[in-house]
């Protein structure tokens, strides 16, 4: 019989700051435990508004080169991504993101430091049993040459398979595949850090993006070669950040998935689309608990 699921938060609140890499405002996030079934939310602090912002894809509005989320009232988080990435390999169901600025931090690029965090602050099981989106049919979407696609699997977790293909010998043709599992995410994915190349960096700032950019928060590219002194993490960090962000686009879903993401050429847009047609398509999944192997409480029951 395999394990039963409950949900996760954080045994106490921890804190980061650091700043925005597209608006380089500097930013604190006070990173709070929350009750079964909040999911992953944020709040601005410094609009005065208070509503929350929830972390599901009806509420992106933004996917140029990241994930923004927005609420009713209009208040904003941009580049959200690499944090709820990190809360999807953790296994983080609920959390509360007080925000001081309109944009996460971008630390070093990656998902390393919120890992590390929430090791820091230590997880707690919560008495309410874990939902999942058990995809029942193919979801697929293009975009010319690019796609993404979610298919049904018989296992209880995400695993994800993506290609990428760049011009530059610096990248080439990268290909991976992987079970998202908490351990596995924080050994092989957390570390890769976001990239771009050095071409771009002048029309990102025309159009008010990357101000907070920096060899220490992203990869750079040149032609075939790698800007950064230090180099690479890994021969291969390009396709590992890109199944970073996809993990973190997909957690927009609401839930952990149990199916198969496989893509090529993936992408914020791309990800985003793939979670809207998924939503959009309820006769392509359902809910899952392991309720039918475990009894519950009916205060716990009253809880999933």
């Amino acid at each position: 019989m395999s394990r039963v699921e409950f949900q996760q938060t954080l045994q106490h609140a921890v804190i980061c700051a650091g700043v925005g890499v597209h608006t380089g405002a500097r930013v604190k996030m006070v990173i709070r435990p929350a009750d079964p079934g909040t999911g992953i939310c944020f709040r601005r602090t410094d609009t005065g508004k208070g509503a929350l912002i929830k972390a599901r894809g009806d509420h992106v509005s933004e996917v140029k080169l990241g994930t923004t989320l927005s609420n009713q009232d209009g208040d904003r988080v941009a580049t959200v991504e690499h944090f709820l990435a990190a809360c999807a390999g953790m296994g983080l169901d609920n959390v509360l993101v007080e925000i001081d600025g309109p944009e996460v931090p971008i630390m070093d690029g990656s998902s390393a430091v919120f890992c590390e965090l929430f090791l820091q602050a230590g997880l707690r099981e919560t008495g309410s049993l874990r939902r999942r989106i058990r995809i029942l049919e193919t979801v697929e979407v293009r975009d010319g040459v690019k796609w993404a696609r979610l298919s049904p699997s018989a296992d209880n977790v995400l695993t994800l398979q993506a290609r990428i293909e760049f011009e530059s010998k610096a990248i080439g043709v990268q290909q991976m595949s992987m079970r998202l599992m908490p351990g596995l995410f924080a050994r092989d994915i957390a570390f890769a850090r976001t990239f771009g190349f050095a071409r771009d960096v002048e029309a990102l700032k025309a159009m008010g993006l990357a101000r907070g950019g920096s060899l220490d928060n992203a990869v750079v590219i040149d032609g075939d070669e790698i800007v950064n002194p230090e180099g690479l993490r890994s021969d291969d960090e390009f396709i590992r950040h890109k199944l970073l962000d996809a993990i973190g686009d997909l957690m927009l879903a609401g839930a952990p998935i149990a199916g198969i993401y496989d893509a090529c050429q993936p992408g914020h847009a791309m990800n985003n689309l793939l979670v809207r047609a998924l939503l959009d398509q309820p006769q392509t999944w359902c809910w899952e608990t392991d309720v039918a192997e475990f009894e519950v409480t009916d205060a716990q029951a009253a809880r999933v």
